[in-house]
């Protein structure tokens, strides 16, 4: 019984069954298409996976600490335009890859000080600022589309290192072993669960909630500037509307991954999966061009389920 009770509680783990529900994606789209079962379509279903996906590996640290960035797909924008601009001016690769950054990096900063020293709720903080950072892409750009990016900056968005295996991919698989090691293997990780699940007495304890809360600001703004500078690079240009709309589905790759939305719980390894299930479906979904309305439906429908399986899993674990 005890043996039973043990698998069905592993089955019943949010990594489990996306585990699942990801192999059988693989296996439905591999019947419906043809191409689907071909490295080169892989490593392209990957390049939705990780420029969105490095984003929500600081927004799930920042979530399991208790508090939510509304704001990284405008961050995205801005660094994109001020990459732009840089460019223009006859930045090299080096330089633009620094703008990136360190626009992210200054948003994330400006986030961070509007909830720990001003002490708004990053709900409402992230929701200005990413109305913020938008408007201002839109400002300095309006219509105009900002081209000119160097040979060499196409490397980081559309280069492989060997065979099928992008730079993206690498850059994505570094950082998802990094933030497992950090989550999961220190002290400073740890303190984060403690955060999100009563942040009063984890002050009380000791740990200094207010600069890990900028700090996480911080990661989730530079990680932001990362992604503006891979997905600016592939795409060899700057509108003000890159980026729109993925802080949704950002979010909706956090929250796919176990990571809870009140804060205390959550894996590295569910949020990697969850990113992996989304491009996934996705892609294999475009390759039957299935319009993008049905392809939503589709992906709330398949977030509502594999949220809904755990609980029912853990409630049957519970009976029996």
């Amino acid at each position: 019984m005890n043996a039973t009770r043990g698998r069905l509680a592993t089955f019943a783990r949010w990594e489990a069954v996306l585990a699942v529900v990801l192999i059988a994606d693989l296996f439905l789209n591999a019947a419906l298409s043809p191409y689907f079962m071909d490295v080169w379509v892989w490593s392209d279903a990957m390049f939705y996976v990780t420029e969105r996906a490095v984003v929500a590996l600081p927004l799930a640290l920042l979530i399991i600490a208790g508090e939510i960035d509304i704001s990284v797909a405008g961050i995205i924008a801005l660094a994109s335009v001020a990459m732009g601009l840089g460019a223009a001016q006859g930045i090299g690769t080096p330089g633009l890859l620094a703008i990136g950054l360190a626009t992210g990096l200054s948003a994330g900063a400006i986030n961070g000080a509007l909830v720990t020293w001003l002490r708004v709720p990053s709900i409402v903080a992230t929701i200005g600022t990413m109305t913020l950072f938008r408007g201002a892409a839109y400002a300095v750009l309006g219509d105009r589309v900002l081209k000119g990016y160097p040979d060499s900056f196409a490397t980081l968005g559309r280069g492989y290192v060997f065979g099928a295996i992008s730079v993206e991919l690498c850059i994505f698989v570094v950082l998802s072993i990094f933030t497992a090691f950090f989550l999961h293997r220190t002290r400073w990780g740890h303190s984060l669960f403690a955060m999100g699940a009563n942040a009063i007495a984890a002050r009380w304890s000791g740990i200094p909630v207010d600069r890990y809360r900028f700090l996480l600001f911080c990661a989730s703004g530079l990680m932001s500037g990362l992604a503006a500078a891979m997905l600016t690079s592939r795409l060899g240009s700057t509108r003000p509307s890159i980026a729109q709309g993925w802080e949704l589905e950002i979010i909706s790759i956090v929250v796919l991954g176990g990571v809870a939305i009140s804060g205390g719980k959550g894996t590295v390894g569910g949020v990697v999966l969850a990113a992996v299930l989304l491009g996934f479906v996705s892609f294999g979904l475009s390759l039957l061009n299935v319009p993008g309305v049905v392809m939503w439906v589709v992906m709330g429908a398949l977030m509502i389920t594999v949220i809904a399986l755990p609980a029912l899993g853990q409630r049957w674990v519970q009976w029996r």
